[in-house]
């Protein structure tokens, strides 16, 4: 597989690519929640930015596990 393999080639880096980017962002998410959570700054009623980070996570698991099916069914 080439850079320019045609359709799938351009499809399988840019994914790739994308993946990359969320992986990036979402262990600078975990980052940031580690060292708030070090500093005590989450409390039972205070705890926004954990959600959100977590959010996050089951988002990106369920778009690419479509993305997955569906470039590799197709």
């Amino acid at each position: 597989l080439k850079f320019n393999s045609r359709a799938y080639g351009s499809l399988f880096y840019m994914l790739t690519r994308f993946h990359g980017v969320h992986g990036i962002l979402g262990a600078t998410l975990v980052t940031v929640i580690l060292s708030r959570l070090m500093r005590g700054l989450f409390r039972p009623d205070h705890h926004l930015g954990f959600e959100r980070a977590a959010w996050y996570w089951h988002f990106v698991d369920v778009v690419w596990l479509g993305l997955y099916l569906f470039v590799n069914w197709f």
